[in-house]
């Protein structure tokens, strides 16, 4: 380290590194019955509505098939110790 030279944060690396490089179907689960009850409890809904989008869970998993919902999905190692948070949108 030089007193005089700043160093600039390293980024994080965009890649996967627990997991699998894709959504799992329980972390699709938990996203959608997550928003799904966001959306009953009268959150705002992030797409247009429609008359054939009425039901929450159907409005959740067109967000989610959009990729338009900022959610981080944190998956951790055994060891419960090391984890990897990972932009939804890198999984879709």
């Amino acid at each position: 380290m030089n007193p005089g030279i700043e160093e600039k944060p390293e980024e994080p690396e965009k890649r996967v590194w627990i997991g699998p490089p894709k959504l799992t179907r329980f972390e699709r689960a938990r996203i959608v019955g997550a928003r799904a009850l966001q959306i009953a409890m009268g959150a705002p809904i992030l797409i247009e509505p429609s008359s054939k989008l009425t039901n929450p869970i159907d409005i959740a998993l067109e967000e989610l098939k959009r990729g338009i919902l900022p959610i981080t999905i944190r998956r951790t190692l055994p060891d419960g110790v090391t984890y990897q948070d990972i932009p939804l949108k890198w999984l879709l």
